[in-house]
């Protein structure tokens, strides 16, 4: 079973940094590409990064320049980077990957991190 467990979270101040991690865990998994999303409240699911499995990056526009993802391949984990955190930050954000086991191919989401940026 492959399990996806995100860390990092917490509460921070307008102007902070945080660095949120991703883990992936269970046997004979590969990683291809990764995400990290967000869910502000009455809003649909938003795209915060994405990245393949040889780095290539995309940022939604509400965080480019600020967030930074990347990855290592070796320990399974994925990372954001924020900086510059504003209020409009707040929200729980969730790690996704799509997960090759053997020959098969599977969407696996991890529970989220709730990141808090006060005013």
């Amino acid at each position: 079973q492959v399990q996806l467990v995100e860390s990092g979270g917490g509460l921070v101040q307008a102007g902070g940094s945080l660095r949120l991690s991703c883990v992936a865990s269970g046997s004979g998994l590969s990683l291809n590409d990764m995400a990290w999303y967000r869910q502000p409240p009455g809003k649909q699911r938003e795209l915060v990064a994405t990245i393949t499995r040889d780095g290539a990056t995309k940022y939604g526009d509400a965080v480019k320049g600020r967030f930074t993802i990347s990855r290592d391949n070796a320990k399974n984990t994925m990372y954001l980077q924020m900086n510059n955190l504003k209020p409009e930050d707040t929200d729980v954000y969730h790690c996704a990957a799509d997960v090759r086991v053997g020959v098969r191919d599977y969407d696996v989401w991890g529970q989220g991190t709730q990141v808090t940026v006060s005013s």
